[in-house]
């Protein structure tokens, strides 16, 4: 393990990049909090630029940091740490890591080997939760991975990736598609492209998600624009109680995920 070195002052020029990672201005690298998804990127393989403990933190997570092999170590005083944290009650420890290797190679690569043949499409999704929840929903499934449109949130961001916890660090995500470019991607590859939509008649239940699908999902306020419907192969609707408007874009997500799975004979 490296020496640890020690920091006191937040204008640190290590803690100003961590600071840029942490607000979305550095997107080569991605800023990983708290003990259990630090543990997670260990476990991912993630590659870990440099790891950052707080004077409080330091020792009870003595293992964790030995175990990291990050090839820079550093120990901040408790006002110094709080500059960097991307939570409120932070448990001392945040990684800064390389961004997860995505697109569509990697996603095309995971299709040979995923329990289930469907790539979830994500159109203009604002809120970064929702984004980090569909990830975890989508490797829980064994889907191929995950199409972020242009205009959504950042899947890799602190919030994205604590609702993720760890999916993001394994799932390919392809970020900042463009729809056309991703319906042209799913037309080369064979895939039926469904989209979710209140108007169909047609139920998730009653398609074969044994083909390989690309299942798209519109933005949490306005669906997707009929201009986008008119350009996918099948729309479908989850039956549920008519005094609920919709789901939750995870739940939603989940429930017709795990319907694939199931027809999938994935368990």
């Amino acid at each position: 393990m490296p020496g640890i070195v020690k920091i006191a002052s937040r204008d640190n020029e290590r803690l100003k990049e961590a600071r840029r990672v942490r607000d979305g201005k550095q997107r080569d690298k991605i800023l990983i909090e708290g003990v259990r998804l630090v543990e997670e990127a260990v476990q991912s393989e993630l590659k870990i630029d440099c790891l950052f403990v707080s004077d409080s933190g330091a020792e009870r997570n003595g293992d964790l940091i030995s175990r990291s092999a990050a090839p820079e170590i550093f120990e901040l005083s408790d006002p110094a740490f709080r500059s960097i944290s991307d939570t409120v009650t932070s448990q001392g420890l945040v990684v800064l890591a390389e961004r997860p290797a995505g697109g569509r190679k990697v996603i095309e690569e995971r299709l040979s080997t995923a329990l289930v043949p469907v790539v979830v499409f994500l159109y203009q999704t604002n809120n970064p939760s929702n984004l980090g929840a569909v990830i975890r929903t989508a490797e829980a499934a064994g889907a191929a991975g995950v199409i972020v449109s242009n205009g959504s949130a950042d899947a890799f961001s602190p919030k994205a990736v604590r609702a993720a916890m760890g999916s993001s660090f394994r799932l390919p995500v392809w970020t900042d598609a463009e729809f056309s470019e991703a319906i042209e991607w799913a037309d080369d590859n064979g895939f039926q492209t469904i989209a979710t939509t209140p108007k169909a008649e047609k139920m998730h239940t009653d398609v074969d998600w044994t083909r390989r699908s690309m299942i798209l999902f519109g933005s949490e306020a306005h669906g997707l624009p009929e201009s986008e419907l008119q350009r996918v192969d099948d729309r479908i609707l989850i039956s549920m109680d008519r005094s609920v408007e919709s789901l939750n874009l995870a739940v939603a997500c989940g429930v017709i995920l795990f319907e694939a799975r199931r027809q999938n004979g994935a368990g």
